[in-house]
């Protein structure tokens, strides 16, 4: 994924975001304000048009003590009923989720999902969407542990 497109990916106005490096289909980036440095990625299949961009991102926040939390905008509106679940080979982990974006439970399924997206070659996240059809978004991990490393290393000391 090119440079550009990961950075408008993330745009916002008035953000000030340094690119910290392009991995294969992951970048990973930083932000002075509120301080946070993250690996991000859309997906290579979403499952379906969407009025935003879906991406999966691993963040570190170290004002607030957070390291490698993941984050999941979804391609799709989902049901508010469904469960979201995320895939990486063997293992299946239950997300919580809101309309259009979805989490770990907690700080310890982070680091096991960040564990298993180390050892992984893919990741999907499937749930149904508002109108009940099911769908997935499936992300290459090709980049993603290296990204991840340099946006640990991009806020390390600052």
């Amino acid at each position: 994924m090119p440079l550009a497109a990961l950075a408008l990916l993330v745009a916002t106005p008035g953000a000030a975001r340094d690119s910290l490096g392009v991995f294969d289909r992951w970048g990973a980036f930083s932000d002075a304000t509120p301080r946070r440095c993250y690996a991000i990625a859309q997906p290579v299949e979403a499952g379906g048009a969407s009025r935003w961009r879906p991406f999966a991102s691993v963040a570190t926040w170290p004002g607030r003590g957070i390291r490698n939390q993941l984050h999941i905008r979804l391609s799709r509106e989902r049901n508010p009923q469904s469960r979201v679940t995320l895939s990486l080979g063997e293992r299946r982990f239950e997300l919580v989720a809101g309309p259009t974006d979805a989490w770990a439970p907690d700080a310890r399924t982070d680091s096991a999902i960040v564990a298993a997206l180390r050892a992984s070659r893919s990741m999907s996240v499937e749930t149904l969407a508002k109108t009940g059809a099911p769908f997935a978004d499936v992300y290459a991990l090709r980049g993603a542990a290296t990204a991840i490393d340099a946006a640990s290393l991009g806020c390390v000391g600052r």
